[in-house]
């Protein structure tokens, strides 16, 4: 009896550990699942994070949970995720802004390029430079001219510094070749109020942020940052044809496990979540958050994430951020 006990909890351990899997990728899940959103509720993750969390539920037949856990940008939500139990139950919604993060940082409370296991993107969407609708600037082009010949006069507004919005900034502005400022404010808000008042000229955002101050006629849509031209934006051209040619660039969100997750865990919640991603009334309401349905392979959400750990690496160096 005590050796039957002591090899029970042997491998209760080692499953713990995430050095053996379930003998049967079909007894996940047993009991509830949790998504972490590192931010409070009615924000555009926790609202992504519930579409999918209830596409889950009715399709696993158990419970998954969106627990919002805010603080420090995210950070105690990634730390707690990180340091859960390597076992499906506990889930990241994870975004670019998470990649920033290593570079950011002197030091973080858990290991950001190889504490989690990736599981699958659920979303892209659209940064877009934006101006005050009837203000002097039409396109992209008469803003950077208007940049280049009076940089004193001109500033770019964004939100938060070291965010990806922030980071995305002085992206095109190193790559645009232009001196002026970006100047980082709290919210979307202060930005779409600072360009209102004439305090930034142009702003830079992501598409869900402002598509309703887009459609609604106080600010007008310059330009997209993506390599195609956006379908919610008929018209809107890309900052590639609006003269920085090489600049290309799209933010994501995704669900991320801890490392050493069995991989048959992961491919059963990969399953969950793209057809979730895939279900008409959540790809609908993707689209009014000004998001495409995008599900991936593990594999190449682990490249999205390397790419951008690596992109705001550089930025970031470039700029001489401070790390915190």
């Amino acid at each position: 009896m005590l050796k039957l006990f002591t090899m029970r909890t042997l491998a209760a351990v080692l499953l713990g550990l995430g050095l053996i899997a379930p003998a049967h990728a079909e007894d996940f899940p047993a009991r509830v699942i949790k998504i972490v959103v590192g931010f409070g509720p009615g924000g555009l993750g926790d609202l992504t994070a519930r579409l999918v969390a209830q596409k889950m539920s009715d399709s696993m037949g158990k419970p998954v949970v969106v627990e919002n856990m805010p603080g420090a940008g995210g950070i105690t939500a990634a730390a707690h995720v990180a340091r859960a139990a390597p076992d499906g139950y506990t889930m990241l919604l994870a975004s670019g802004q998470n990649a920033a993060s290593p570079s950011l940082f002197k030091s973080l409370p858990y290991d950001a390029v190889n504490g989690f296991a990736m599981v699958s993107t659920l979303g892209l969407f659209d940064f877009v430079i934006v101006a005050k609708q009837d203000g002097p600037y039409k396109t992209l082009d008469e803003a950077v001219a208007a940049a280049r010949r009076d940089p004193a006069q001109f500033n770019i507004g964004t939100i938060s510094s070291g965010s990806v919005q922030h980071l995305a900034s002085l992206l095109f502005t190193s790559m645009a070749d232009l001196k002026v400022p970006t100047i980082p404010f709290k919210t979307t808000g202060d930005v779409v109020a600072a360009l209102m008042s004439g305090q930034v000229q142009i702003g830079f955002e992501t598409l869900p942020g402002v598509m309703g101050q887009i459609k609604g006629g106080s600010l007008r849509a310059l330009a997209v940052a993506s390599g195609s031209p956006v379908a919610l934006l008929p018209g809107v051209p890309t900052i590639a044809e609006s003269g920085v040619p090489a600049f290309k660039l799209v933010s994501w969100n995704g669900f991320v496990v801890p490392a050493k997750t069995p991989r048959p865990i992961i491919d059963r919640l990969n399953k969950e979540i793209a057809n979730a991603a895939a279900a008409p009334d959540v790809r609908q309401r993707l689209l009014t958050l000004a998001i495409t349905s995008h599900p991936s392979t593990p594999e190449v959400m682990q490249d999205i994430y390397n790419e951008d750990i690596a992109r705001w690496k550089r930025v970031i160096t470039d700029a001489k951020l401070e790390q915190h």
